[in-house]
């Protein structure tokens, strides 16, 4: 299944309306198709969505809505996707996911209504108050343009609350999914932003470890009396023994640490053709570690079953590597959180993205000039 777009309603730390979209919504030129990934026809998804705004903006919140749907879709339960709390204490939350089955080749729609309620032994609980799908084929698709268009159409499955053997928390997708045996890989990153440690797990592809730290021979796991060991050697020096993955942070940087974990579960991404998400992609990072693993995305050759890179990112430099502006989008925090698509903004591809976004051309994107001369002042006056 691919995500096709997301709208999302009622969620209290939004301003209005969430509604993203991953697939191609300008022309698609020639030039531009190895960068795309071609879904059927002419519709193409975007390989890397990139949420860019300044502190505080948001951007964190909408990889949260976009995980907490895949989740839904995954037919996990609610209240154990750690996304869950965007929900807050909404008294109802709207939330549209339109994807496309590949096994079934049809374009789908799942609406689902969620409620929120309190209780003194279980804190903030949710439920699933109602959800309809409807689907249509994609020989049925004429116009791009239409393709996510179901008025007019029933749903081909509505929640009923006869169904007294499905938990109140997980989506009627639990039906579908068994029938048609589609799954959604998932490698969600978040809680690796301020935590940089390496998993204990298998080995660290060779490759990955001389692309970050070319003085590294070797970086192996092994299991000794029941424990679990990290075995590291660099060229000419003698094997390192350690026990816990924190030491690691006394011989390795933390960018080579951090790109083992990103760069190896990036293979899984996109071997399955599933989606990585990772806030602020930069952290830890240069800006050619982190354009290589955009680049892995957007390349056809490499990336064949349509994996799906969804990152946040302070840095206006990275959009550079976009061609289109499409798959870009501007978090904004005015009174709650709003994600506007570039494309809805600039018009021109070719205009560069980094200058029109520091200039204050995008509005929101640089820090008020106002709290940058109180910064000073009050600095000044300490001094």
């Amino acid at each position: 299944m691919k995500l096709l777009r997301i709208t999302a309603e009622g969620l209290p730390l939004f301003k209005k309306k969430l509604d993203l979209t991953f697939y191609a919504q300008q022309r698609v030129a020639e030039e531009h198709r190895d960068t795309l990934y071609q879904l059927f026809s002419n519709v193409y998804l975007n390989p890397a969505s990139g949420f860019i705004g300044i502190n505080a903006s948001g951007k964190t919140s909408v990889l949260k809505v976009i995980l907490l749907l895949l989740g839904i879709i995954n037919n996990e339960p609610i209240n154990h996707i750690e996304s869950r709390d965007i929900l807050g204490d909404a008294d109802k939350a709207v939330l549209n996911a339109y994807f496309y089955s590949e096994t079934n080749k049809e374009i789908c729609r799942l609406e689902t209504s969620i409620s929120s309620s309190k209780s003194k032994t279980d804190g903030t609980t949710y439920r699933i108050t109602s959800e309809s799908l409807w689907t249509k084929g994609e020989a049925d698709v004429t116009t791009r343009k239409g393709m996510l268009d179901f008025d007019g159409k029933e749903p081909v499955m509505v929640r009923s609350n006869s169904e007294n053997f499905l938990s109140d928390d997980v989506s009627i997708m639990i039906a579908v999914n068994k029938k048609s045996g589609e799954h959604i890989t998932v490698v969600d990153l978040l809680k690796f932003t301020n935590v940089n440690v390496l998993p204990l797990s298998e080995d660290i592809p060779a490759e990955v470890i001389t692309y970050l730290d070319p003085t590294i021979e070797s970086l192996r796991f092994d299991e000794k009396n029941k424990k679990k060991l990290i075995r590291l050697k660099f060229y000419d020096k003698d094997e390192i023994t350690l026990s816990d993955p924190v030491e690691l942070g006394n011989y390795l940087s933390s960018g080579t640490i951090k790109g083992m974990i990103i760069f190896t579960l990036a293979q899984e991404a996109l071997r399955e053709g599933g989606y990585l998400v990772v806030d602020e992609i930069e952290n830890h990072f240069n800006k050619e570690i982190a354009t290589t693993l955009m680049r892995f995305f957007m390349e056809s050759d490499l990336n064949k079953n349509g994996g799906m890179l969804i990152f946040s990112t302070h840095y206006p430099e990275l959009l550079d590597e976009y061609d289109r502006n499409d798959s870009i989008y501007i978090t904004r925090n005015r009174s709650g959180i709003t994600a506007e698509n570039l494309s809805d903004i600039l018009k021109r591809n070719d205009i560069k993205k980094s200058d029109a976004y520091q200039s204050g051309f995008l509005e929101g994107t640089t820090p008020m000039y106002e709290a940058y001369m109180r910064l000073k002042k009050s600095i000044a006056a300490r001094l």
